[in-house]
């Protein structure tokens, strides 16, 4: 029997071959579902494929979170064929990790249009808009039901780690004829099996989450830093749950001036009022923490305003103690604590604490991406022509521009950065954003070159990085990126054919300069 024609039984329907039933019929599935049809017969060496042509590979996404089952879900409303590649074992396992955590944009900033045009059909409801979600609540009333649409339910392989990106048959140091050869994804599924998946593109929404910032100075890990692991914390401990018992009655040392480091900081507080004995240090490199506490009563962002003005209480109540300027130069343990030792203003100082929560932020893992050829700004790691958008000395949330297919565009044809890792280091990033990048990267794929250029924002004229508090202030958070929200506003559109414009303003100082405005804040 030839591969190119199919076998038929008896009765006349056809057989599977190749992996596939029906073989060359409308009618063909994939016999493993965990398969394309395409990738399937092309790995077979099956007739029905145009192995000459990308065009017969799927778009690999890299991570199931809110950015990656995006992408798919406008890949599937394009008919376009794609796989998921997770690396945990269930989808928006990154998010699962911070469960307990409340975002700061509600739920209709969240989710995706794409995603829920698929989702309806099935009696799915959209949670009220208004509501602020928990990262646990965005897997369960999102992602999961999500993911088990039929359109995306057999493209999704979870277990499967990608370890490394590259074109077919070349390294990143050959240029005649790379583009003839189709991306290549190497994966290493749970028990250790290696697969390297052949594709047209790949949309790498994989995020920054397990990737943190070191203690160190200069973007070092500190001397000592890897032999402290059993005292280091992740940057969003379940302080009020699962993790409640390395905290109570300890002394915690928190390190870093971000959202994540805030609530922390509240949940511990909380906890202190509770649990005698326990004891909270806060440490920041920079002479000011105003960019943290926002502007009080006169800050056009509610839940940032509240954030601020209750971490700023607690500390002005000694529950928090606040040291500025501190620079941690070296790590040790003695006597079963964790010796922190950095400079200040006034010298050397040593910190003793039981545990060290480090929110220091994240950074991309790009060793993966070692053999395609990126654009790569030096100083945040985005996409070149995006970090200007994004770059945080000068950008928040508020200030960062509408973006889409040609800003995230690399030298690798077919290549893209999308969600939280094509901010590189910037901790700017918005949900909303992200679903639009992946809206115009598909576009882009689909051909559809006007669609891809114009990028259309439900976003506030004004601020970027609100919400409406809730009513108690009890649960202020951090957005899946850990960094903020929006509030009600009417759609923005913007062609990105025409100069981006400066962003949305907030009507605070932005990014890193505004540190230097407030030195004894």
């Amino acid at each position: 029997m030839s591969d190119n024609v199919p076998h038929e039984h008896a009765d006349g329907t056809a057989a599977s071959c190749c992996g596939v039933s029906a073989c060359c019929t409308s009618g063909e599935q994939s016999v493993d579902a965990t398969t394309t049809v395409r990738q399937a017969k092309t790995e077979a060496g099956c007739g029905c494929v145009d192995d000459a042509s990308d065009q017969a590979l799927p778009v690999v996404v890299i991570g199931a979170g809110p950015v990656g089952l995006a992408a798919a879900a406008h890949l599937a409303e394009r008919g376009l064929d794609f796989l998921v590649l997770e690396a945990g074992q269930q989808v928006g396992a990154a998010i699962a990790e911070w469960g307990h955590v409340r975002l700061f944009s509600p739920w209709r900033y969240d989710t995706d249009a794409a995603a829920r045009r698929l989702l309806e059909p099935t009696g799915w409801s959209a949670p009220p808009a208004d509501r602020l979600p928990t990262g646990a609540e965005l897997v369960r009333d999102y992602l999961a039901p999500l993911a088990k649409v039929p359109a995306l339910a057999s493209q999704i392989r979870t277990g499967t780690r990608v370890v490394a990106v590259t074109r077919d048959g070349v390294d990143v140091t050959r240029t005649v004829d790379r583009d003839d050869h189709p991306l290549l994804v190497r994966t290493v599924a749970a028990d250790g099996t290696v697969r390297d998946l052949r594709a047209r593109a790949v949309i790498d929404a994989s995020g920054t989450w397990g990737r943190t910032n070191p203690l160190g100075h200069s973007g070092l890990p500190a001397p000592g830093e890897d032999r402290a692991a059993p005292h280091l914390a992740g940057p969003l401990p379940d302080v009020l749950g699962r993790d409640r018992d390395r905290f109570a009655g300890r002394h915690i040392l928190v390190v870093g001036m971000g959202h994540s480091a805030a609530n922390t900081l509240l949940d511990l507080a909380e906890l202190a009022a509770g649990a005698p004995g326990t004891r909270i240090t806060w440490a920041v490199r920079s002479a000011s923490v105003t960019r943290l506490y926002g502007g009080g009563d006169a800050d056009g962002l509610p839940a940032r305003s509240a954030l601020g003005t209750r971490l700023r209480h607690a500390v002005e109540a000694g529950t928090i103690e606040l040291i500025r300027g501190f620079t941690i130069t070296r790590l040790a343990t003695a006597g079963g604590a964790l010796q922190v030792v950095g400079t200040t203003p006034d010298g050397e100082r040593t910190l003793s604490a039981d545990t060290v929560v480090g929110a220091t932020g994240f950074r991309p893992d790009l060793d993966m991406l070692r053999e395609v050829r990126l654009e790569l700004d030096p100083a945040t790691e985005a996409p070149i022509k995006l970090a200007p958008m994004i770059d945080p000395n000068f950008h928040s949330c508020g200030t960062v521009p509408p973006h889409g297919e040609r800003e995230l565009a690399h030298p690798e044809k077919g290549f893209y950065l999308a969600g939280m890792k094509s901010y590189g280091r910037a901790p700017t990033f918005l949900l909303a954003t992200g679903y639009e990048q992946v809206r115009s990267i598909v576009a882009a794929l689909a051909g559809d070159r006007e669609a891809a250029d114009t990028v259309q924002l439900d976003l506030p004229e004004t601020g970027v990085c609100s919400t409406d508090a809730p009513a108690d202030d009890a649960q202020i958070a951090v957005e899946a990126s850990s960094c903020c929200g929006a509030a009600p506003a009417e759609p923005v559109t913007i062609d990105l054919r025409e100069p981006a414009g400066l962003g949305f303003a907030t009507g605070q100082v932005h990014g890193y300069s505004g540190e230097t405005e407030h030195a004894n804040a």
